[in-house]
């Protein structure tokens, strides 16, 4: 498979948005939906939405206004790279977001890196003031994934019983 240029999205935050979770640069699923997180087999939504006691959020209206009434915020490490396919050891010449601007000029309260990857790559950033978390990547091709580790970091956020339905 040959590698392309390829460009991630623009953050999806808010000024009133608590947590980022920051992934490394999206999926071909992805890119191709328009939204992250976007291959059916990516466990994100179907974790993020169970902590909070909700369905599965399956289009991207749903997907973006589950984000916004939990104060979510999305964004990846990787603004643009040279890719070939989906994998994170794929991406290469990668111009990096400006992550800590946009946790200075909002509310958020802590930093979630889904996946390795995307922790390496934000430590090349200048440190942020908020604290930053690794969790297991939702990615189907991790084995590793832990829902636990994810609603226990979720919870040290929202609390144990943040408006569960």
């Amino acid at each position: 498979m040959n590698a392309v240029h390829a460009e991630g999205f623009a953050p999806y935050a808010f000024a009133d948005s608590r947590l980022l979770v920051l992934g490394s640069f999206p999926s071909v699923k992805s890119r191709a939906q328009g939204f992250y997180y976007g291959h059916p087999q990516n466990r994100f939504w179907k974790t993020v939405c169970g902590f909070f006691g909700e369905e599965t959020a399956k289009d991207v209206p749903a997907r973006r206004d589950f984000l916004r009434r939990r104060h979510i915020a999305l964004w990846d490490v990787v603004l643009s790279c040279e890719i070939a396919g989906s994998s994170d050891a794929a991406i290469a010449g990668e111009v990096l977001a400006d992550v800590p601007a946009l946790v200075a000029g909002s509310g958020i309260e802590a930093v979630f890196c889904n996946g390795k990857t995307a922790y390496s790559l934000l430590g090349r950033l200048p440190p942020l003031a908020v604290p930053v978390l690794c969790l297991p990547s939702t990615s189907p091709a991790n084995p590793r994934f832990s829902e636990e580790a994810w609603h226990t970091a979720l919870s040290g956020v929202f609390g144990e019983r943040y408006d569960r339905i």
